[in-house]
């Protein structure tokens, strides 16, 4: 009989361990291939109660982080496989790189930036793997969105003519999103509407804005509180700012619509865009090999290695720019003028950003081909007074990629088959 009881109740702990393990481990959503564990989730939940801590906002109640978490797993999920099947890579060689420019960028080398992670309790190959989701995501809107905006000489004028560009007010904001779906039922429709008039009541009756952003929010910036930061006048609809001047710094926004969904503003605070608004501006060149069906990948590549070769053996750049270069800038000498952040590609810009002047960059791939890229010089320039054209085409081209973005994601969500098993027990 004793034999008995140890095997039943060696038995039961066997089972109720098996449970727990099948509990910790069990799949929360199929997102098309993917899939999202509890463990995984718990981890994420982790992340986002530990950012949200750190920047003194409140927590939301556990369920509503973890459903926040969640759905933003899923969104991430979904974009991470159109990414890996599209052919967009990050190698472990780039993102050493990427961690080391992290630890740069707080003042410690790569072994010291380890240790501060440890001392705070950090897991090295969690964060490693947040800042390859983040660089991924990152490197994916740059390609599918921020480099195919396009922004036309006439609308640059019709805008300068405006009267939003008239404004010059720049408003630090932060926002809540309740993002619709592009074919949405009415039903789905007026529950997504209640979600927003729910989120501003709270808000309107004292509410916590960041934590109520960190529960309702749809935005990748949901937990760090929903914060913006400073946008000029000139980036955001006319209908946005009509409504936020109406407001003094603390005020919300009621509930605005657009393309992408529907958002409540807090006002920050606000400040005059003023008669000077001085920005660092490079003067670069560079030479260009495109790639089209009769360059392929590799020989566009080697033949700007070989062009680089030549450079470094003393042919002057100017002689080669004009020579080889497949831009309309080669007549120049490859003189691309004075540029400022926007002007350029991602691709182009991160390279050009951190070269000191005189030194030639190593090749540089953009979606116009392969680059060489030269810095001739670099200045401060106060562009308040008359903001040339780049700069207005600039700011447009940011509100129009913001716009995109969210289109572009709502539109690739609503496209995944997703599995959704979170409250099944």
């Amino acid at each position: 009989m004793k034999k008995l009881l140890i095997a039943a109740l060696l038995a039961t702990a066997f089972a109720q361990a098996g449970a727990a393990v099948r509990e910790a481990d069990r799949i929360v959503a199929v997102v098309n291939k993917d899939v999202i564990t509890e463990v995984g989730l718990r981890q994420r939940v982790a992340e986002a109660q530990a950012m949200l801590k750190k920047q003194n906002v409140p927590l939301p109640p556990a369920e509503v982080l973890r459903t926040q978490v969640f759905e933003q797993m899923v969104t991430e999920s979904v974009q991470l496989q159109y990414a890996e099947q599209t052919g967009l890579r990050l190698d472990d060689a780039e993102l050493e790189r990427t961690l080391t420019r992290i630890a740069e960028s707080n003042k410690l080398s790569p072994e010291a930036f380890r240790e501060r992670l440890k001392r705070e309790g950090t897991d090295l190959n969690q964060f490693r793997e947040q800042v390859r989701r983040e660089v991924m995501l990152d490197r994916l809107r740059e390609r599918e969105v921020d480099n195919k905006v396009v922004v036309t000489d006439a609308e640059a004028d019709l805008f300068m003519k405006s009267a939003v560009n008239a404004n010059r007010s720049e408003y630090h904001l932060a926002h809540i999103l309740v993002s619709l779906p592009e074919q949405a039922t009415p039903q789905v429709l007026e529950g997504r509407a209640r979600r927003a008039e729910e989120a501003l009541q709270k808000v309107r009756a004292g509410g916590n804005f960041a934590q109520l952003a960190a529960s309702y929010s749809d935005a990748r910036d949901a937990m760090s509180g929903g914060e913006l930061g400073w946008r000029p006048a000139s980036q955001l609809p006319a209908e946005f700012v009509r409504e936020l001047d109406q407001l003094k710094a603390g005020g919300v926004t009621p509930i605005l619509r657009s393309a992408s969904g529907l958002h409540i503003f807090k006002l920050l605070d606000k400040r005059s865009g003023g008669q000077s608004h001085v920005i660092e501006q490079i003067q670069a060149r560079h030479i260009l090999i495109k790639t089209n069906e009769a360059i392929s990948e590799a020989d566009a590549k080697r033949r700007i290695l070989q062009i680089r070769d030549r450079l470094q053996s003393g042919m002057k750049f100017e002689e080669a720019a004009r020579l080889y270069s497949e831009d309309a800038s080669a007549n120049r000498g490859g003189d691309l003028g004075w540029l400022a952040q926007g002007d350029t590609v991602p691709e182009f810009e991160r390279v050009m950003l951190a070269l000191k002047p005189g030194v030639l960059s190593e090749p540089v791939r953009s979606p116009f081909g392969w680059h060489l890229i030269e810095v001739i010089g670099r200045r401060n320039q106060d562009v308040g007074a008359e903001r040339d054209v780049q700069a207005v085409k600039r700011e447009i081209r940011t509100r129009k990629a913001e716009q995109q973005y969210q289109d572009w994601i709502r539109q690739l969500r609503d496209s995944a088959h997703v599995e959704n098993y979170l409250n099944e027990q």
